[in-house]
């Protein structure tokens, strides 16, 4: 009998399904549970799975390296804070870790969770890659928690017990919405009165109410551990906040420490009292509880003001007396329960807080006031909901007609990071229960968002960042392909942003002024629903904005957007700054560029791939350990001296997100297959060893590209005949040479292409590949002076601390092959980094703190050839274009005649042109003849 398939193998194989018939044949016996999903569609090619891929010693294992010891060695509590909170859990001391992903965070932590959910990829991606058990045991923690989580939200909240000052207390987790709600007549409308309360503040946040009774913003009573300037206060009003009676202490309450606060007012005095000892007394106070009659609320630990936070700490005994108890009895009230002093119980209400379990509180004042532990929100619309805030957000978003992310900030984004790292969990370790989460999470986003007219999905996907949802439609198709669920796949359907997908599919360009991470990601969801349905228009809608980035708002290390948004198109220079290429949009279209060629193998899906892989991604890893950290930056600041920042934002960003699943997955798309077997496309030249189970064989690559100029794949295993597609790079345009078993391979390798060898393979078969770098330039579309540089796939920045643009000129020594190296000069010792005029030029992907030029001034003033001045100034045409510019442009040159025969010619038309002298047009031509090259 077969082995059971695994939750990885059954999703590929569902995915493989949606392909086609051809390919479904192929899928073993798990096809049919996905042989129901509607309309499928071609897919030409497939990925292997991680575990399928070794990654082996280089550039790449090293970055990975760092980014593992991370996963290992962070406390994964701390994500988990912010849910346990939300649903009143106890957190077990772990300290939320801040930045986006905490109460305090940006937009008062409005994205929390969605860390969470990258980090579960991350291990999920490092258990696959590695099988070090240390990250599955982290997966199961996380999803251990996040079920608890999902069933405490789905139960009314219950009582958090802690120790208290005399016996019991309840705690009030920070970030968990609950309060104490007492019954409205509390106050009795007593024209007198003392409010006493034990409590133990945990975070120092300013107007969490202890208590508050009232009727609105404008009605009210109430007692705050802190004010605006820290101390505690006391206030009553008929009038609002600007005709408020108060009292206000004179220090703050300390945290994590018994303080006890007590209150009176009456016969026109109010005093406040902290641990016994009056701190502020107000003898003019005109109103007492009985003005505000009956109020429609008694809070503990909530506000009436929605802004203000729910009180974090603990509660014990709170009691109220219709009178104003003397100086002597609150002072008594330090050394034991008020039950047990000559003051008594409150008679208008006591509560001890003994309570250990449900959702009340006893009255022990002999009114029967029993309070009721609820949420401020309420609770979930559906037994699916998981988040680390309340629905509210959602909720709240469906009435918006505006982006506001201090109130809305990216709900179903945060929705979708917790749905696909669930999803990924479940795929690495076979999780049942973490499947049922994402599936319960769908179901729930299903019953909210089904119910809501098209109109209102339309405006709520347009609306800037409170509307963005990211990846959504990926995840929630790759699940469809799991559960076969026709709810999940009409969820898919929901996020359709019909006037941007209609405009890409009629290859309009609409994309000036859009928010560039928002919308990337949701055409990689397009394509897959292309997979699952048929649609044309959504695979079309998908190439053709694919088109309209790259190259057009696509800076050299493969990055776009400035400031988070894209601008006109073809303008790069224009738009450079200190806050260009967001990382979490090159890992987005890396994403993108790799699901379009599934569908059509189009070099230049894969050329953009390397650019951005070897570059931004790369770079974007700080070259350090750290267990608390990830060091990835958000912004790659394409300003001249540039710094980058690797702990942006307060730390816990979108990109630092992205940023730790790029570094776990280096080796997701080195080799494709075809779908029927027949070929296995070699994309990147990386150290790596491919397992390729299902023709018997192995490939491993041996390089230490790309500080090596080629690779050897070396196949072992069994017999069999397949096509060897190797990438030829667009800029690789001269002395591509590939070798089998030491013989030259037939063929013409084309720039931009794949290079095809068909054989019988046996074990051991050895193919060599030569990929010579050379040194190049491109220019941005609209300035051609300015420049980045490439040597093979590597970009070379500049270090130094200039904050203007350095001017350089590369043609002096360049080559007849129009190679500019020649006129750098390699640094001893230190692969891919060269000098020239006394500035050092190194990798992007090397993760410093260097300051960098990723472009610079091409100044070219004089006509050089060989090391040789002619003396004559380098003329330029109207458009930019110098002479030495259309002169290079004929490379390469066969040979020294070749070149000078091209400068001749060149010369001939500038100066028939006028632009040129005739005299200074002979000098050039002379030197050229003169000068010595190198090939």
């Amino acid at each position: 009998m077969a082995p059971p398939l695994s939750r990885r193998t059954l999703l590929q194989t569902a995915i493989l399904a949606t392909a086609g018939p051809g390919i479904a044949a192929t899928a073993s016996t798990a096809t049919a549970s996905a042989a129901t999903l509607p309309a499928p569609a071609a897919r030409r090619l497939r990925p292997f799975h991680l575990e399928d891929v070794t990654l082996d010693s280089g550039v790449f294992a090293d970055k990975r390296r760092l980014m593992l010891d991370h996963a290992r060695g962070y406390d994964v509590n701390r994500l988990l804070q912010v849910f346990r909170a939300n649903a009143g859990l106890p957190a077990g001391g772990a300290v939320a870790p801040g930045g986006w992903e905490g109460l305090d965070g940006e937009a008062n932590g409005n994205l929390r969770g969605h860390y969470t959910g990258h980090f579960l990829t991350m291990l999920s991606q490092a258990y696959a890659s590695t099988g070090d058990p240390v990250y599955a045991e982290k997966i199961r923690t996380m999803v251990d928690a996040l079920v608890e989580v999902r069933e405490a939200l789905r139960r009314d909240p219950a009582v958090l017990a802690a120790p208290g000052r005399f016996g019991g207390a309840v705690e009030q987790v920070r970030g968990s919405y609950q309060y104490v709600d007492l019954p409205a007549g509390v106050l009795s409308a007593s024209p007198a009165i003392t409010l006493a309360v034990w409590v133990r503040p945990t975070h120092a946040g300013t107007w969490a109410r202890v208590l508050d009774f009232g009727d609105d913003t404008t009605r009210y009573m109430y007692l705050t551990a802190r004010n605006a300037d820290g101390v505690p206060r006391f206030a009553l009003t008929t009038g609002g906040p600007g005709a408020e009676q108060g009292l206000d202490g004179t220090a703050p309450l300390p945290l994590d420490r018994w303080s006890h606060l007590a209150v009176t007012v009456a016969d026109g005095t109010g005093t406040l009292y902290v641990d016994g000892t009056a701190v502020a007394r107000n003898t003019a106070m005109t109103l007492t509880p009985a003005s505000l009659g009956t109020p429609a609320h008694a809070w503990l630990g909530r506000s009436h003001f929605p802004a203000d936070p729910v009180f974090a700490g603990a509660l014990d005994g709170f009691d109220v007396w219709s009178r104003a108890l003397s100086a002597t009895e609150i002072s008594r009230l330090q050394g034991s329960r008020a039950a047990d002093t000559a003051a008594g119980p409150g008679d208008l209400a006591s509560y001890a807080f003994d309570e250990t379990e449900g959702a009340a509180f006893a009255d022990a004042s002999g009114r029967g006031l029993t309070a009721t532990l609820r949420r401020t929100w309420g609770g979930p619309s559906h037994p699916g909901f998981l988040a680390a805030y309340p629905e509210t957000q959602f909720i709240e978003l469906e009435s918006m007609t505006r982006g506001d992310y201090t109130r809305v900030w990216a709900p179903y984004y945060t929705a979708h990071k917790i749905l696909r790292g669930l999803l990924d969990a479940c795929l690495a370790t076979d999780d049942d229960r973490a499947l049922d989460l994402a599936s319960g999470l769908c179901d729930w986003m299903h019953s909210r968002l089904s119910e809501l007219p098209d109109a209102t999905l339309q405006r709520m996907w347009g609306i800037f960042s409170s509307g963005e949802f990211g990846g959504i439609v990926e995840a929630i198709v790759d699940l469809h392909a799991l559960t076969g669920k026709a709810e999940h796949l009409a969820l898919a359907r929901l996020f359709d942003l019909d006037r941007l997908i209609d405009a890409c599919a009629a290859n309009t360009d609409v994309l000036d002024g859009l928010h560039a991470n928002q919308h990337i990601p949701i055409f990689t969801g397009y394509v897959r629903l292309y997979d699952a349905t048929g649609e044309e228009r959504y695979l079309t809608a998908a190439k053709n904005f694919w088109d309209m980035v790259v190259p057009h708002r696509m800076y050299g290390i493969g990055g776009t957007s400035t400031g988070e948004f894209w601008k006109a198109r073809d303008v790069i220079a224009g738009t450079i700054g200190p806050a260009t290429a967001e990382t979490c949009c090159a890992y987005n279209l890396l994403k993108l560029s790799r699901t379009l060629f599934f569908h059509e193998p189009d070099p230049k899906y894969m050329d953009y791939y390397e650019r951005a892989l070897y570059n931004q991604v790369l770079g974007s890893k700080q070259d350090r350990p750290d267990a608390e950290k990830p060091l990835v930056t958000y912004f790659i600041g394409l300003t001249p001296g540039h710094v980058r920042d690797y702990t942006p934002k307060q730390g816990t960003t979108c990109c630092e997100g992205t940023g730790m699943e790029s570094a776990t997955k280096y080796q997701d798309s080195v080799y494709f297959a075809e779908a029927d077997g027949s070929a296995l496309y070699v994309n990147l030249y990386s150290p790596t060893t491919l397992t390729w189970a299902e023709r018997g064989v192995t490939v491993t690559q041996t390089t230490d590209y790309p500080r090596e100029q080629g690779t050897t794949l070396t196949v072992r295993g069994r017999t069999a005949a397949f096509a060897l597609k190797l990438r030829v790079p667009s800029w690789a345009t001269a002395g591509f040479r590939v070798t089998v078993n030491g013989r030259a391979v037939e063929g013409t390798p084309v720039p931009g292409g794949y290079l095809t060898v068909r054989r019988t393979w046996r074990s051991g078969d050895t193919v060599r590949v030569r990929v010579p770098f050379r040194l190049r330039v491109e220019k941005a579309l609209d300035d051609p002076t300015l420049q980045t540089l490439f040597l093979g796939p590597v970009n070379l920045v500049a270090r130094s601390s200039a904050t203007d643009h350095l001017r350089f000129g590369l043609y002096r020594n360049a080559a007849l092959s129009g190679d500019l190296l020649p006129t750098f000069t390699a640094v001893t010792g230190k692969p891919l980094h060269y000098t020239l005029d006394g500035t050092e030029f190194a990798p992007f992907f090397e993760g410093t703190e260097d300051p960098t030029h990723a472009y610079v001034r091409r100044a070219e003033p004089r006509v050089v050839f060989g090391g040789t001045d002619s003396g004559v100034a380098n003329p330029a045409g109207p458009d930019g274009t110098t002479l030495l510019d259309e002169i290079w442009a004929g490379a390469p040159f066969a040979s020294k005649g070749a070149l000078v025969a091209r400068v001749r010619t060149t010369v001939d038309a500038w100066v028939a042109a006028g632009l040129l002298g005739r005299a200074d047009g002979d000098r050039i031509g002379a030197m050229a003849a003169r000068a010595s090259y190198v090939s």
